[in-house]
């Protein structure tokens, strides 16, 4: 049922807001620490906690928007306002979107809700991935918006329950509900490809991502992105994604190569090698470019938490911006 008392909390900034709740329990170091990353940080999501704040901004965004816009005030009720809880939302969203008249609604909500309720690294990973959008993409401007619009989002969710289908043997089913990802958000993941938390698939318009692929935790990948095979190779093909990668827009990564934690793939390009981690690949055929210049590991921003795009140009080409 709709919640008709008031947003305790303030809804304007509620990201910064509730970083300063957590940093005021946090040591001086901790804080120093905190204070060298470029994008927001997070508490971690697995907390039920973590999940209810991000829920309460939802339904605080979408009322202030049904009041604003009442052209939306019936979708808001029926997509986020009516329900108790960011599962059943998601699962009401996510099969409103996908349905189709010989995949019903009803049997597609009841399919997502079983797999959330059940994998509770399911619901830690959809507030990672909301947190994600919300923090690196300055498009995104509340959490409600990337939960409804936001259709890499939405087709990342959707995979994370192919996968749980797949790994059920339940394989036909996992293969049309990727067919309906594919044909609604213009994203191809292969129901057996493993997809990490806090993943951002930035516009997402083209992403193809093959069987055998891995894909670790806090990546960002921007449109057109492939992670495929060479055509030629069977078994394990796909390339491996550590933790942190920014894959650019275009980018092609193909085969059974391994792209180390916070390594950088430059737009358009087309990597055929491995990528050690922290280094930037660049050009087709991609080419190594090594890490920044004068800057220390421990010192460098993760690349798919920073969004930095640009960093290695001045080590890669003469070009002047």
């Amino acid at each position: 049922m709709m919640d008709g008392t008031p947003e305790k909390q303030a809804f304007q900034n509620p990201v910064q807001q509730r970083l300063g709740e957590r940093h005021s329990k946090l040591d001086s170091r901790s804080i120093r620490k905190r204070k060298k990353k470029v994008a927001p940080a997070f508490p971690p999501p697995e907390s039920e906690d973590e999940e209810s704040w991000v829920w309460s901004q939802i339904k605080a965004e979408a009322r202030r928007d049904a009041d604003a816009e009442p052209a939306l005030a019936s979708f808001l009720y029926a997509t986020v306002l009516s329900h108790p809880s960011l599962p059943r939302s998601l699962s009401f969203h996510l099969a409103n979107k996908l349905c189709s008249s010989t995949l019903l609604s009803t049997l597609l909500y009841d399919l997502f809700l079983a797999s959330f309720t059940a994998h509770p690294s399911l619901r830690a990973a959809v507030v990672a991935d909301l947190l994600a959008a919300r923090s690196r993409d300055p498009a995104c401007v509340g959490f409600s918006q990337c939960l409804l619009n936001f259709k890499g989002f939405l087709a990342i969710q959707a995979h994370r329950v192919s996968h749980v289908l797949w790994a059920q043997q339940r394989r036909p089913l996992a293969l049309a509900l990727q067919s309906r990802v594919a044909d609604v958000f213009a994203v191809d993941i292969h129901p057996a490809a493993s997809i990490g938390k806090g993943i951002l698939l930035d516009h997402a318009t083209g992403v193809v991502i093959g069987e055998t692929a891995v894909v670790g935790d806090s990546v960002s990948i921007l449109h057109h992105v492939t992670l495929g095979g060479t055509g030629k190779a069977v078994g394990d093909r796909h390339p491996k994604i550590g933790d942190g990668v920014l894959i650019g827009a275009g980018a092609t990564i193909l085969g059974n190569v391994k792209i180390g934690a916070g390594a950088k793939i430059g737009a358009g390009s087309v990597v055929l090698i491995d990528v050690p981690a922290r280094n930037t690949a660049v050009g087709n055929p991609a080419r190594l470019i090594g890490r920044r210049r004068g800057e220390a590991e421990r010192d460098e921003d993760m690349p798919g938490e920073s969004m930095d795009h640009t960093s290695f140009i001045g080590q890669w080409s003469d070009y002047i911006i």
